[in-house]
């Protein structure tokens, strides 16, 4: 299974505060779609539509969510790159056979009850790729 006909689904952007941030994009013509808060990964989100893709700015519920550890060491900014694919769990087990490294072995419910799962950063260069399924 190759993912080449994978498509970017959002790009995660890391902030600490979802309306200042809001404020530039809105200026700039962005208008906000949908925002909700995902419990188990600690952070409340909100989707900003950009042609065929979306920016997901990423606020963090608690200091000790993934996000909130990310700003504490690298500021806010790009957290990750989202990938649509199809057939996510066998995208996975290639993955796995090809010797890339994953974050989850298994799909787990994200944002807007898409299943999800993450490549680690040490297989793509030091960026975090999510893997969205269709």
């Amino acid at each position: 299974m190759e993912i080449s006909g994978a498509v970017l689904d959002h790009i995660g952007v890391a902030v600490k505060q979802i309306e200042d941030t809001l404020k530039t994009y809105k200026l700039l013509g962005i208008e906000p779609g949908h925002r909700e808060v995902v419990a188990d990964q600690g952070v409340e989100l909100q989707m900003l539509p950009v042609g065929d893709a979306r920016l997901e700015l990423l606020q963090p519920m608690n200091e000790d969510s993934p996000v909130s550890k990310f700003i504490q060491k690298k500021g806010e900014g790009l957290h990750h790159i989202a990938l649509k694919v199809q057939n996510l769990e066998t995208v996975l087990e290639d993955c796995r056979n090809k010797g890339i490294r994953l974050i989850d072995e298994k799909p787990r419910l994200g944002a807007g009850g898409c299943m999800i799962a993450f490549i680690h950063p040490a297989s793509t260069g030091g960026v975090l790729v999510e893997l969205v399924g269709s």
